[in-house]
């Protein structure tokens, strides 16, 4: 009677998916935040930026936009490793991330600032506004509410988007569900739980995304 290498799936293997799941959550949490902001700033310099600034921005960010997120993964995590300076999984894995969503997250700004009219800028600054008042209190909050759905779009981008940090070795769902694919040899099972995972995920937040487009038409 010959040896089996393969194990099949148990409880014992939850610890190890939940480690997946966490993974997953932390680094897309991070990139959604991180790129948000960033995305925010250069959103912003690219709604009040003369033309020679906003093509120059507009072609790093058309670069970052094209460039499969894979390839800047790969790309990013060997050259740093060629230089002597090998990064943690994780943090190369977050930085290429969050900077691939600012590039997505600054043109959903970018038509925040700008869809706000212009007679409100004028009339907040007729009641004594300084400019960054006008800012704060007019564009940032008029100009948000419009582009929520949009926002979210991106942001459920990058939760399915993360899984493709395995190809650098951090250990997110994708990469432990590879692991346990080669030791069980159970893809169908493990591959349905990876797509349940991100469903659960995906679809209540796009219901909520739908529900405030709603509200926001009414």
């Amino acid at each position: 009677m010959g040896m089996s290498f393969f194990t099949p799936l148990s409880w014992n293997d939850s610890g190890f998916i939940l480690t997946g799941v966490l993974n997953t959550i932390y680094i897309s949490l991070v990139a959604i935040g991180i790129g948000t902001l960033l995305g925010l700033v250069v959103g912003f310099l690219r709604a009040e930026a003369n033309k020679f600034t906003n093509v120059l921005l507009g072609g790093v960010l058309d670069i970052l936009r094209s460039v499969p997120l894979i390839i800047q993964l790969i790309l990013f995590s060997t050259y740093i490793g060629a230089m002597g300076h090998p990064l943690d999984p994780f943090v190369a894995g977050s930085l290429v991330l969050s900077l691939y969503t600012m590039a997505f997250m600054s043109e959903v700004f970018r038509g925040a600032f700008e869809s706000v009219e212009h007679s409100m800028i004028i009339a907040g600054r007729s009641l004594g506004m300084s400019y960054w008042q006008t800012v704060i209190y007019i564009r940032l909050p008029i100009g948000m509410r419009a582009v929520f759905p949009s926002w979210l779009g991106v942001a459920l981008s990058v939760i399915k988007d993360s899984a493709l940090v395995s190809v650098i070795g951090y250990m997110e769902l994708l990469r432990t569900s590879e692991q346990l694919i080669s030791r069980t040899q159970q893809p169908l099972e493990i591959l349905i739980g990876v797509g349940i995972f991100y469903f659960i995920i995906s679809y209540p937040l796009s219901l909520y995304g739908k529900y405030v487009e709603r509200k926001m038409a009414i």
